[in-house]
């Protein structure tokens, strides 16, 4: 089977509310015509597209299909869609080329959450039998799981003031004196409500080549899925990333892009993985400076493989979440070859 590697990447400027529809087209078609733009390919040359998004978030049945409005009607398209974050479209896509059906392809994940009440809409993920009536929202939850953290001795509030820091580069000692948001979260422990599209472009390592000087190889991808049952399992934990890490191989990583909408989320994560010191943890600032629903994951594959294809990084490791505290977890390793 071809290895696959990242050869482009873009993403729509992430902003707290933008005025366009709710299909995303406004945010994809400049970023596809970037993306394009950077890899020397057009549209005739995508063997396959897939996207990631929500019709929850977007508030209507199929929002997907109006996104393809973005591609445009002709030529015929080969497509397909998760309705999660398009970091599970990205695997989809790599099985495409991995399998040898295509040797090109094109994944985006577009979301606006400004459209509704993102912390009630991500309710209706829960079990809808006897969690989503309740409606608890998505931060409570979030909230729930760093009392449990901070409680047994996992980490302090300073911990979590130190990574908001680092990711937002404001001062941790400052942080500590603002207000609490959910007990024990304050403002800079949330990942902002972001509008945001991203695109990353994949193809087998000798098309590759021929579009950049350096490509994202692939290395391995693995995802898993922890019980939907808040409370049969440790929160203080992630043991489906824990399992997927154990699938790949993480020596001599050097750059981390961790998909943490919350800053303890983030210390679960680098425990979880097992991150030696030296590493560079998102250097892009990562959800916590802007988590557009539905690409923000895509969007840390798409940032570790650009810091590749600079020359920033040898071997770096890509994490995209999905669902409450951490719930579903896809890693990526790439590699410069």
């Amino acid at each position: 089977m071809p290895d696959v590697a990242i050869a482009g990447f873009a993403h729509a400027p992430n902003v707290r509310e933008t005025p366009g529809t709710t299909n995303g087209v406004e945010m994809l078609v400049p970023i596809f015509a970037e993306v394009f733009a950077q890899t020397g390919l057009s549209k005739q040359d995508i063997g396959f597209w897939c996207s990631g998004s929500s019709d929850y978030l977007a508030g209507r049945a199929f929002s997907f299909i109006a996104a393809v409005d973005a591609i445009g009607a002709f030529p015929p398209i080969h497509e397909s869609h998760v309705e999660m974050d398009a970091a599970w479209a990205l695997y989809e896509a790599w099985l495409k080329i991995r399998m040898g059906e295509v040797e090109t392809a094109l994944v985006y994940g577009f979301g606006k959450s400004s459209a509704g009440q993102l912390r009630r809409v991500l309710a209706l993920q829960l079990d809808p039998y006897v969690v989503t009536p309740l409606w608890p929202d998505s931060i409570s939850i979030a909230g729930i799981q760093a009392r449990l953290g901070l409680d047994a001795g996992l980490w302090s509030e300073k911990d979590l003031a130190e990574v908001a820091a680092r990711n937002r580069d404001l001062d941790a000692a400052e942080l500590l004196d603002t207000p609490y948001v959910a007990d024990p979260l304050r403002a800079h422990d949330i990942a902002p409500i972001t509008d945001g599209a991203a695109v990353i472009i994949l193809s087998t390592v000798e098309r590759a080549k021929d579009m950049v000087e350096h490509p994202a190889v692939i290395a391995g991808i693995e995802h898993r899925v922890d019980s939907p049952v808040l409370g049969a399992r440790d929160l203080t934990r992630s043991p489906s990333t824990e399992i997927a890490a154990k699938a790949l191989d993480l020596d001599g990583v050097d750059l981390a892009e961790l998909h943490a909408p919350f800053t303890h989320q983030e210390i679960i994560l680098r425990t979880a993985l097992g991150l030696k010191e030296g590493v560079n943890i998102n250097p892009s600032g990562g959800a916590l400076a802007a988590n557009p629903m539905f690409s923000a994951g895509l969007a840390r594959i798409g940032e570790a493989a650009r810091r590749i294809h600079s020359g920033e990084s040898r071997k770096a490791v890509a994490h995209a979440t999905s669902g409450p505290a951490l719930q579903q977890n896809l890693l990526a390793v790439l590699e410069a070859r």
